[in-house]
């Protein structure tokens, strides 16, 4: 007798409230068991998750195609097609220098500014300009320059294919240097970088133009900034990954 009138309390209209709140209440709680659960998870289980439905979405390489990390898979989906990395340089920048790995004491800004994406007709060329890498007239690299291509060097790492380093410079004498010898010793101050992290040699060349083949008017500073450089080509074509 005693739970009908009960059953007839909650079924009255003036208590219907109790059942939503209720049914609120249940979903609430396995909200947050939920979100407790994934906190205590392991961060590498979350990521193979991601990965796995990343993969599925055709938007990296599915699980198996190579221990890559996962930002590496989508840079590699990026370069599939040289010709798509025009239409979203930042993206490559993002992924191949994320703001922790950033050189302690460098604006994100400053590298978005000194790096360029371009597409070449041997695959994709990294533009950094001669600011981003050395002190002003040398040609060896500086701290933050070796820990920006040493985050470079692990997606090489991931990677078979072929590496280009190329030097130029502005059309302004490079004072005891020419401007072929400075863009030369540039551009092995890269590869030998390169070579130290344990690449084989046999992937990569080296050239160096010169004042040849500028990007920017050499009559003004902003273009002379532009010409100083050192191109990092990954030769797309023909790749192989690991």
């Amino acid at each position: 007798m005693a739970r009908r009138k009960k059953r007839a309390e909650l079924d009255s209209p003036g208590s219907s409230w109790l059942v939503t709140f209720a049914d609120l209440m249940t979903l609430l709680l396995s909200f947050f068991v939920l979100l407790l659960s994934m906190s205590s998870m392991d961060k590498s289980i979350l990521r193979d998750v991601v990965s796995h439905f990343v993969g599925d979405m055709g938007l990296a390489p599915k699980k198996g195609a190579g221990k890559l990390t996962t930002r590496f898979e989508f840079m590699n989906v990026i370069i599939e097609n040289p010709a798509e990395a025009l239409h979203d340089p930042q993206r490559i920048k993002d992924l191949l220098f994320p703001d922790e790995v950033m050189p302690e004491g460098m604006a994100r800004s400053t590298l978005d500014e000194n790096l360029r994406i371009l597409v070449r007709p041997e695959g994709i060329a990294l533009v950094l300009s001669d600011g981003l890498l050395f002190d002003v007239g040398e040609s060896a690299l500086t701290q933050d320059s070796r820990k920006l291509l040493s985050e470079f060097s692990r997606f090489l790492a991931t990677v078979t294919m072929p590496i280009n380093v190329a030097g130029y410079t502005d059309n302004v004498p490079a004072g005891q240097k020419d401007n072929y010898m400075l863009s030369s010793e540039r551009a092995m101050s890269v590869l030998s970088f390169f070579l130290q992290q344990g690449f084989d040699p046999g992937r990569f060349s080296v050239s160096a133009y010169g004042e040849a083949f500028p990007l920017g008017d050499n009559t003004t500073p902003e273009g002379r900034a532009k010409n100083r450089r050192v191109e990092i080509l990954l030769k797309t074509t023909g790749r192989t990954y690991l």
